[in-house]
């Protein structure tokens, strides 16, 4: 017998999430990516290497995109805190620089861009994304709303189109392996934005 077959399975507790397993399942799962690939992570890898049963995995992630996505954001969650330094300006340039440092350092970057990849070729994974990221988009659009409450931003502009912008920026450079921008480059970016919202001063 393996080693791994003589130790004891992880015991589940049904629909409710066992902290445990879960962190022992998705740290297999981020293991099992960066050893195998995408072509050759499964479900049947996961469950080998954390010692968790299929179908406890299945009943907390229907899909692999959603696990994935999981292991994804307990990174981002860990690594990334929206900005909230009192001015659009900083704020917009702590989130973008955020965004791009967490993708840079790690392993955020390589898994993130599997669920993309994912995502092209299978329904479930593009709606587990999108959705994913519909939720990010109101989160992050909250420094814009706070900026308008402020009087920065004018109250016609669409605070999640902002922010949008600014990731899908990130998002061209992690595809394409060009992370490493520099101070320069996130204020221009940055500058470019913010130069179409901001409340104009009295004539």
């Amino acid at each position: 017998m393996t080693e791994a077959e003589l130790k004891p399975a992880r015991r589940s507790i049904g629909a409710t999430r066992n902290p445990a397993s879960q962190e022992a399942i998705l740290a297999a799962a981020e293991a099992v990516l960066l050893e195998n690939g995408l072509a050759g992570f499964s479900i049947e890898a996961v469950a080998r290497r954390a010692r968790a049963g299929k179908p406890t995995i299945y009943r907390w992630w229907p899909s692999q995109a959603a696990l994935l996505l999981d292991v994804y954001h307990s990174h981002k969650r860990i690594n990334f805190i929206f900005p909230d330094r009192g001015n659009i300006r900083d704020d917009l340039r702590a989130y973008l620089t955020g965004i791009l440092k967490t993708w840079r350092d790690g392993t955020s970057g390589e898994v993130f861009r599997c669920v993309v990849a994912r995502a092209q070729e299978e329904p479930a994974a593009l709606a587990a994304l999108s959705a994913y990221m519909a939720d990010r988009r109101c989160q992050s659009g909250k420094i814009v709303e706070k900026a308008q409450e402020r009087g920065e931003v004018r109250p016609d502009v669409n605070a999640e189109l902002v922010t949008e912008i600014l990731s899908s920026f990130a998002w061209g450079r992690l595809l394409t392996e060009r992370l490493d921008v520099s101070e320069a480059e996130v204020e221009a970016v940055v500058d470019t934005v913010i130069g179409g919202i901001l409340t104009k001063p009295a004539a």
